[in-house]
């Protein structure tokens, strides 16, 4: 009775996201060229097995807002319109023109995410970044912090930009605007030393690197919370709960609108972000 239950459900879902992908609208209007494509994206954005970051995964619906990001389509995965847009990306990019999402075109698409993160670029060249000199750190208040996970410090100008961000989500989102929890911040500035010997303590290093230099040392990278799916953690790394995150109104606004305010994200986890703007010494006290 289970298998024939998420059968079924696995069957919903598809035909949920291709929003019936020979239906007429904005996002159907090419239906006749790219609707076949349409529906196997709509499958594998739910069913598609792969190891993205090393573990399987099922589905890439986590990762559907900054790939439609990407194609300028605010169409869904299941829609010709979406097909069409990614077959004019992997043109351009030197892959077969399909219509097909696949993980060799998630591999382009990563890589231009992670080429517009400053601290990835310079742990590509083998450096980490020193953390900035005390004077150039400010206090959150407590109203940006999230629950019991202190954070207390971001860059000056850093925490200007956040400041400015929260202000148009509050005033554009409502789902923000109704819930004060949203986009508070539940890590920020992160002392190297510290940081590493909480790893240490912890065991939750994810791998040395992370031990060693986080993004979080530049007081440049915040951990946004962006909602969380019932009894994961606000960072949880499961399918699932990314999945979750990826779906809410909050998230979605941050794809479209943190580049405003000089944030990128990082694809794996939709609740970090990084400001890639340099020192501003306009904030220097």
């Amino acid at each position: 009775m289970w298998r024939s239950l998420l059968a079924f459900l696995t069957i919903w879902a598809v035909l949920a996201c291709a929003g019936g992908a020979r239906a007429a609208g904005p996002c159907h209007t090419n239906a006749d060229v790219w609707g076949d494509e349409a529906l196997v994206n709509a499958g594998s954005a739910y069913g598609m097995e792969w190891a993205p970051f090393g573990a399987i995964e099922y589905g890439w619906m986590a990762y559907a807002p900054l790939i439609q990001q990407e194609l300028h389509t605010r169409c869904g995965p299941g829609t010709p319109i979406f097909a069409s847009q990614l077959a004019g990306f992997q043109q351009t990019h030197g892959l077969a023109p399909t219509g097909l999402f696949d993980a060799a075109t998630f591999q382009v698409l990563r890589g231009l995410w992670q080429e517009r993160r400053p601290f990835v670029i310079a742990r590509a060249r083998g450096e980490c970044p020193d953390p900035p000199p005390i004077n150039q750190l400010g206090y959150l208040v407590a109203s940006e912090e999230h629950a019991d996970r202190l954070t207390r410090l971001l860059r000056r100008d850093v925490l200007d930009a956040y400041r400015r961000l929260v202000a148009a989500a509050r005033a554009e989102v409502p789902e923000v605007a109704a819930d004060p929890e949203l986009l508070q911040i539940f890590s920020g500035f992160r002392d190297p030393e510290a940081d590493a010997a909480r790893c240490a303590q912890q065991g939750n290093c994810d791998g040395l690197r992370r031990a060693v230099c986080s993004p979080h040392r530049t007081g440049t990278a915040v951990d946004l919370y962006v909602g969380q799916a019932p009894g994961r953690g606000v960072d949880s790394t499961a399918t699932a709960s990314r999945e979750v995150m990826a779906r809410g109104a909050t998230y979605r606004w941050l794809v479209a609108n943190a580049g405003r305010f000089g944030f990128v994200p990082y694809v794996y986890e939709p609740w970090h972000w990084e400001y890639v703007r340099p020192w501003d010494p306009a904030f220097a006290p």
